[in-house]
């Protein structure tokens, strides 16, 4: 069995962002801003059935976390 589906927005050395899937040899987009390259893999996610985003800080650490429908929200919470 596979696991959720996963992409990740962080930025690359040159200054541009990168939208990642985890394990993968080469970056599924790369965008000039951020905010572009949240839209891409939101796009992304939705055209492959859903799954999960995370958007990294300058540091490496995950800033935000989103489920994009009709992914596996680990929360069971309403809203």
């Amino acid at each position: 069995m596979t696991g959720p589906n996963k992409r990740t927005v962080q930025k690359r050395p040159d200054g541009k962002y990168e939208v990642v899937k985890p394990g993968a040899s080469r970056p599924s987009a790369v965008t000039r801003t951020q905010a572009d390259g949240i839209d891409r893999a939101r796009t992304i996610l939705r055209n492959d059935g859903g799954g999960e985003l995370a958007v990294r800080a300058g540091d490496g650490t995950i800033r935000r976390q989103d489920t994009i429908p009709p992914g596996n929200d680990p929360r069971s919470s309403k809203g």
